[in-house]
């Protein structure tokens, strides 16, 4: 007769972290650029985000500023 064939399990074991989203990545780097960024925040930016993601983030955001400024500035002036 047929053997009973074990089925796999459909839910994964690992204990990973998912990565951060988008928002949760460009948020963290507006707080931490303005210096408002909490300690939970930071953990679990060090726990689950990718080295990559902040920096891109991080120029992203230093340009915007940056420009934004400029903006500011040239309309004053």
């Amino acid at each position: 007769m047929a053997e009973a064939i074990p089925q796999r399990e459909t839910v994964s074991e690992s204990h990973e972290p998912e990565d951060l989203s988008l928002s949760q990545v460009m948020g963290s780097v507006f707080a931490a650029g303005f210096g408002v960024q909490s300690k939970d925040r930071k953990v679990r930016d060090f726990t689950r985000g990718k080295p990559l993601q902040f920096i891109i983030a991080g120029l992203v955001f230093t340009l915007a500023f940056l420009f934004g400024l400029i903006a500011i500035v040239n309309l004053i002036v």
